[in-house]
């Protein structure tokens, strides 16, 4: 976000989007104990995909309440 544009719509669009594929992850990796298998290499791989992509979606919420944070309050 080198410029700051676009702000209004990208933030609120990375928290939703963050939000419910974090929700999403958490309910299928530790409610329902499914193990998220990782399609690029076949499905044979030892990643814990669960918490990467749990990572992933958390991330996206810290960085849609962040930006509005950054650009309109901190100048």
């Amino acid at each position: 976000m080198v410029a700051g544009a676009l702000t209004w719509l990208s933030a609120p669009v990375a928290l939703f989007i963050g939000t419910v594929g974090a929700v999403s992850v958490f309910k299928a990796v530790y409610i329902d104990k499914r193990e998220l298998k990782c399609a690029c290499v076949g499905g044979d791989s030892n990643v814990p995909l669960g918490f990467v992509s749990l990572t992933e979606n958390v991330m996206m919420v810290v960085m849609g309440i962040w930006m509005p944070i950054r650009v309109y309050l901190i100048g």
